[in-house]
């Protein structure tokens, strides 16, 4: 429809039917049980406050200010709240938004999808699918070949370097294996 039919259907004070979500899949995900659930006040005392203000208030840090903005370390991208593994370095670039943006997610399903309408605006809110946290939102314009953008605030991401979690899965397996790893 275009803005002239719409417009003129508004002004004739007919019914106008939107669809209320634009998530590229087209279907609407409303979740209200994650999980992983955490205490508010456990969350208080292990987050700082603008981690706690951004993940669980829906808040948003300032643009060019985040720890993860213009980092260029090679690793592995965590939630904030509960560790879940969401996104890998070599799927960041610069959006020049001012918040780490990525154009893929570790797994598909590692990030929930709904609609945001806050500040007069629609846009696809980004949450963890493990514990609910906040993370930011979804956008369509990034590069190819998937064309999004998770535009994610810093605050509510963790970040492990690539050489830790090598280590870290080598120990794992000399546990499971029983042998002994000199360091």
């Amino acid at each position: 429809m275009s803005g002239f039919n719409l417009l003129h259907l508004v002004t004739k004070s007919q019914p106008v039917a939107l669809k209320s979500c634009a998530l590229p899949s087209g279907i609407c995900r409303k979740k209200k049980t994650w999980p992983v659930t955490f205490t508010q006040e456990e969350l208080k005392k292990r987050l700082t406050p603008m981690q706690y203000h951004v993940t669980q208030e829906k808040g948003t840090e300032s643009a060019f200010t985040g720890e993860h903005a213009h980092s260029k370390e090679k690793g592995t991208y965590n939630c904030i709240v509960c560790g879940a593994p969401l996104f890998t370095s070599d799927k960041k670039f610069d959006s020049g938004s001012g918040w780490p943006s990525f154009f893929d997610l570790i797994k598909e399903d590692s990030i929930a999808l709904t609609d945001d309408f806050s500040h007069g605006m629609h846009r696809v809110e980004a949450s963890c699918s493990q514990c609910g946290a906040h993370l930011g939102h979804l956008f369509d314009d990034g590069p190819r070949p998937t064309g999004k953008r998770y535009c994610i605030n810093s605050a509510s991401l963790g970040f492990q370097p690539k050489e830790a979690t090598v280590t870290a899965e080598a120990s794992e397996e000399a546990s499971a294996s029983g042998s002994k790893t000199e360091l």
